[in-house]
């Protein structure tokens, strides 16, 4: 799967890609890809400094009158060429995430892979319904209609957890719409982003639609986020670096859409199927190795199911298989990093004073410790307001807190200044539809928690920021409404010129 392909070939020529071609940073600071699973060095690149965030932006400009100005049918031609490609190239790019990420490669292969097809086929069709009011005679003397409108150039802020289908999720409803983007993906994760760049290039996709600096974000990123070119910044990672994300596009209002933070409460009723919610909630504490916004992190479980899903959780968290990401039989793969691993550790290692930690909580040792890898880990007793439970550790770690009541169970789930996702398990309809409406989340599910699509939109409530992402509804993001009035009268003087002109 993959295995030809080799980063430091693929990308002599460079990690930015502007106007259609790779080029070196020129901010005389290199940077390692460093693969999770072995801590082994993959590629060594120059970081992009400012000047090649201008060159990509200048780059970007230049392809947006042309690229804005084809026909929605041409665009969305274009995409299904793109989409195409990116099937073609399948295996390389699972090989390639799964070696910068350390995530296990069916997860590439069977989920981050081909989501990433399916959003570009998705916008390849969505291409041609960028929809508006119909026209109307609203004044009587006029015909009103809506245009939506490409922005301009883009300039958006990828995170290393998913970083193909992020680069997806922010390059295809803004080029789709008619924009043209420069994406910075996360410094140590910029292979695939790349490749997807190249796969739009090889699509037919003009230079410069599409440009990749590959740089620091106190650096690129913030020079991107404030270029007086971009029209518009999309961001999505912490809560604290959005909130200076928004403070740098705010000086020069751009409009801003954030995808931030989040601690996904997973809330079990007592009617509950145990069997589905305990396998439920492993799947998705654990999935991506819990570096996902969307992770099942704070499970509360009724009174009287709470020690048996304990019990089946911390089960079914021991027979998780930790190991290669290029073995197909490996469950869960490193931490992305090892500082990320001793962070995940220090949260676990704290919790021990408070709270009681079930199963896990610990780095394997043996052929794995070489990689950022750490134990599935469960805890429990922990207090509401302690910090595993109100804190993003970003990690393989759920904690599991009891609840008496309905009222009791969605009062502590909404209990987080975040509100992205939730799920709520329940054989009820009633309380299942009540969960529906009262849980403060952009998404929620019922009994199951993680699974999205292409045509349904993703964002948050609150700290988990703002705007959509994929689904038609992104278009709202990445276009801007115009309203058209035609006078019908063909009458010089309109009855409204008397409020200026008097009875002469």
């Amino acid at each position: 799967m993959g295995k030809g392909f080799q980063p430091q070939d693929r990308f002599a020529g460079g990690a930015q890609y502007i106007g259609g071609r790779l080029r070196h940073g020129t901010s005389g600071c290199h940077q390692d890809v460093v693969d999770p699973a072995t801590g082994s060095t993959v590629l060594r690149y120059e970081l992009a400094g400012t000047d090649d965030v201008d060159a990509a932006v200048a780059a970007a400009r230049e392809a947006f009158p042309g690229w804005s100005g084809l026909t929605p049918a041409e665009r969305s031609e274009a995409l299904h060429r793109f989409a195409a490609v990116l099937a073609e190239r399948a295996e390389d790019l699972a090989y390639a995430e799964s070696l910068q990420c350390g995530k296990p490669v069916k997860l590439s292969a069977g989920f981050d892979v081909p989501g990433t097809v399916d959003n570009a086929s998705f916008f390849a069709g969505a291409a041609r319904h960028l929809e508006g009011k119909a026209a109307a005679e609203y004044s009587g003397d006029h015909t009103s209609c809506v245009r939506r409108e490409a922005l301009g150039v883009i300039g958006s802020i990828a995170p290393w957890n998913y970083p193909l289908q992020m680069a997806a999720w922010k390059i295809l409803p803004a080029v789709a719409a008619g924009n043209t983007i420069v994406l910075k993906p996360a410094e140590i994760t910029p292979l695939t982003s790349l490749m997807f760049a190249q796969a739009a290039t090889e699509a037919g996709i003009p230079d410069g639609v599409i440009n990749i600096v590959s740089g620091a974000g106190r650096d690129a990123g913030e020079h991107l986020v404030s270029h007086p070119d971009v029209v518009m910044t999309s961001f999505t990672g912490s809560t604290a670096v959005g909130k200076r994300v928004a403070a740098l596009a705010t000086a020069t209002v751009k409009r801003l859409h954030l995808e931030l933070g989040g601690k996904a409460p997973f809330l079990v009723f007592d009617d509950a199927d145990l069997d589905a919610a305990v396998n439920g909630a492993v799947a998705g504490a654990l999935i991506n190795t819990g570096q996902d916004c969307t992770a099942a992190t704070r499970a509360y479980v009724q009174r009287p199911l709470y020690d048996a899903f304990v019990r089946g959780v911390a089960a079914l968290m021991e027979t998780v298989r930790l190991g290669d990401p290029f073995e197909p039989s490996t469950d869960l793969g490193p931490l992305i990093s090892r500082q990320q691993r001793d962070r995940v550790a220090g949260f676990v290692d704290r919790a021990r004073a408070y709270a009681t930690v079930v199963t896990g909580g610990e780095a394997p040792g043996g052929e794995l410790a070489a990689g950022a890898y750490y134990l599935p880990t469960l805890i429990t007793g922990a207090a509401q307001d302690s910090e595993v439970v109100t804190s993003e550790i970003f990690g393989p770690v759920l904690v599991v807190l009891p609840f008496d009541t309905d009222d009791e169970g969605i009062r502590l789930a909404n209990d987080t200044p975040y509100g992205l996702a939730a799920s709520a398990w329940s054989t009820g309809l009633y309380r299942a539809n009540r969960a529906t409406r009262e849980l403060r989340a952009g998404c929620v599910w019922i009994n199951d928690h993680i699974p999205i699509i292409s045509e349904m939109p993703h964002g948050g409530y609150r700290a988990s920021g703002f705007g959509k992402d994929m689904s038609s509804y992104s278009f709202e993001e990445y276009t801007q409404v115009k309203h058209v009035m035609y006078d019908n009268t063909a009458v010089a003087r309109k009855d409204w010129h008397r409020t200026v002109f008097g009875d002469r």
